[in-house]
């Protein structure tokens, strides 16, 4: 098969629905995370993530909540965790700078200087490099912007990427994120003003469902047809959106995390929804966390 990397939906879908479901795992094996040690508001971040709070930010009870997160997840998969650096006060979104696909390590490279230096965290390239044997691919040493899981939402089922640019990701960065991830084909399509990252506004569920918030999509089109390719699909309206409903994620094939402000915004037809698609809803309150302008899915990093 010859991958595609392409802006026309229609001829995308048409190429996605010849595919099988053996690109690999459709939920990773485990998952990391980075502690929110000197957590803060970062000023350069704050210019383009209107989710972040102007005040307000509760490092201590960011620190619980974080833990609380580990301590939830480890009982679905195995969660470690990386201590945090107070020079990199966003760290505890790990999913943007390090992403994983079987034997692999991706790096991705950051629009902030501030989260650039993330990139550089020796314990945790040498963790998958030199303890899981991962080969690594940096494209922090280019110059265009590719913030992987974040910029990046993948059907791992079927080795599909949804990527949606924004100055978090442009079109030179999208090509290498998806080279980097031996994606079989990737849609590409602009996020609305205003939207930072398309995990905020999409996400796939173990490769049988879509949660959709079609306001973040420049274009409604592409989001219904998105929605349309998967056989449970949640619309998301403006409350579920700004509750951080599309920043979910399954981490297995009957479980999706969502923070707890995120399930109180879900409605009940879209709870249902879940619930049809075979997926118990497990939620951890987060809301100290999201002053950070990231919700659970953004603290999960995923190793495959």
């Amino acid at each position: 098969m010859t991958p595609m990397l392409t802006r026309n939906f229609s001829e995308f879908f048409d190429y996605a629905r010849s595919l099988p479901t053996d690109f690999g795992p459709a939920t990773a094996r485990s998952v990391f995370l980075v502690a929110p040690d000197g957590f803060a508001r970062a000023q350069e971040s704050a210019s383009d993530n209107h989710y972040m709070a102007s005040d307000g930010f509760d490092a201590q009870r960011a620190s619980q909540q974080h833990r609380e997160l580990q301590r939830a997840v480890s009982q679905v998969l195995p969660a470690i965790c990386f201590s945090g650096n107070p020079d990199t006060p966003d760290a505890l979104f790990p999913n943007n700078v390090f992403g994983t696909v079987e034997g692999r390590l991706v790096i991705g490279r950051m629009r902030h200087p501030v989260r650039q230096r993330e990139a550089q965290r020796g314990d945790i390239r040498s963790f998958f490099t030199d303890i899981l044997g991962y080969r690594e691919i940096d494209l922090d040493r280019q110059m265009h912007p590719c913030e992987l899981t974040g910029a990046l939402v993948i059907d791992r089922a079927r080795g599909l990427g949804f990527i949606g640019l924004s100055e978090r990701c442009d079109e030179e960065g999208a090509r290498l994120m998806h080279e980097a991830f031996g994606l079989r084909a990737s849609l590409l399509f602009d996020l609305s003003a205003g939207e930072y990252h398309t995990n905020v506004v999409l996400s796939v569920l173990a490769g049988r469902a879509a949660v959709v918030c079609p306001a973040g999509f420049a274009d409604a089109q592409v989001a219904e047809a998105i929605a349309n390719f998967y056989p449970h699909a949640l619309r998301c309206d403006s409350a579920e959106h700004a509750g951080f409903v599309g920043n979910c994620i399954a981490l297995s094939p009957d479980t999706v995390w969502m923070s707890a402000r995120a399930a109180a915004a879900l409605r009940a037809e879209n709870r249902a929804l879940l619930a049809e698609a075979g997926f118990q809803l497990r939620s951890v309150a987060l809301d100290a966390i999201e002053a950070g302008g990231g919700s659970l899915r953004c603290c999960i990093g995923e190793i495959y």
